[in-house]
């Protein structure tokens, strides 16, 4: 997978949409503890119905780029869109089921060992990194750790959970490697609605596979699952994916980070889990390691394309 453009400047846009971003995805954990239903049918209604929004104005404002997607090299564009929803998939395959035979802050520290698997993506793309920014998610993914209390398990069924969690942390990677890719020529309207389709339909037939229940829930879970398509789903992945046209990948996955200290200051609001002293001390650390992430990685971003065309809207 060749090296994307170098990006532009980021504006004051992108970043609010980051910001707004990382808002919408800390509101993930705490509904997601919140609804009666299986982590997995909650990751497929959430990525379906997102699709329900977003296909009727993709559909009537979009048409001409998605038939340039099946056709001559627009194909490869679109494969970008469709590999992405496969590695979105098994992400949510592979972090869902850690939590069950791991701890919770295990799976969740595991799986934020994404920037290191981003990093080394990129690498291997031909773009190494500065040592700086090394240190920086190597502080960031600590502090996570730290934040997340990890606890290594040792029985067989916490090993299967922490591998799972690691392999999940590395899908997320390719996800968002992928997305960089799509996003370079491609609108987050229409890449975000093959994406979130794409994935729908593979963790639908995994739900199907596994018996997994998708319906029957009480309208309490039915409106958590609604506010994670407004919020998670469509204000988060899709704001992070609208500001993968200019910010690296390896930047955006660090800033993902930021939804362990946003969750649990909405868990404490919302649900009176206090963090704890250990955990205050690890959310400083991962504050910090983004801090160094972002500004060592903008001091070394050369600055090549004009603006991004595509609007927010989109």
């Amino acid at each position: 997978m060749p090296p994307p453009s170098p990006r532009s400047s980021v504006d004051p846009l992108t970043t609010g949409a980051v910001g707004l971003a990382v808002v919408a995805v800390s509101s993930s954990a705490p509904l997601i503890a919140y609804a009666a239903a299986p982590a997995l049918a909650i990751a497929f209604w959430r990525n379906l119905l997102a699709v329900a929004v977003l296909s009727p104005f993709a559909l009537v404002r979009r048409r001409a780029e998605f038939r340039r997607l099946t056709v001559g090299a627009g194909r490869r564009e679109g494969l970008f869109c469709v590999l992405s929803g496969v590695a979105l998939a098994g992400h949510f395959a592979t972090w869902v089921p850690s939590a069950q035979l791991t701890s919770v802050a295990t799976s969740t520290a595991l799986v934020a060992t994404q920037p290191v698997w981003q990093g080394l993506i990129a690498r291997a793309q031909g773009r190494p990194l500065p040592r700086v920014v090394w240190i920086g998610i190597a502080v960031a993914v600590g502090g996570a750790a730290v934040a997340t209390g990890v606890d290594v398990g040792v029985s067989g069924r916490a090993v299967l959970g922490d591998v799972l969690a690691l392999t999940g942390g590395v899908f997320a990677a390719v996800y968002t490697a992928f997305g960089e890719r799509a996003r370079a020529s491609i609108s987050t309207t229409t890449y975000t609605t093959i994406c979130y389709g794409i994935c729908a339909l593979i963790l639908l037939a995994l739900c199907l596979v596994g018996g997994v229940r998708l319906t029957g829930f009480e309208g309490r879970t039915w409106l958590a699952i609604l506010a994670l398509v407004a919020g998670a789903q469509l204000l988060g992945h899709s704001m992070f994916n609208y500001a993968l046209r200019k910010i690296p990948a390896t930047t955006v996955s660090v800033l993902i980070l930021l939804e362990a200290p946003g969750a649990a200051v909405l868990g404490w609001a919302w649900l009176g889990q206090l963090p704890r002293p250990y955990a205050l001390l690890g959310m400083a650390l991962l504050l910090a390691g983004v801090a160094v992430v972002v500004l060592g990685g903008r001091r070394s971003e050369p600055s090549a394309l004009p603006a991004d065309p595509t609007p927010l809207a989109d």
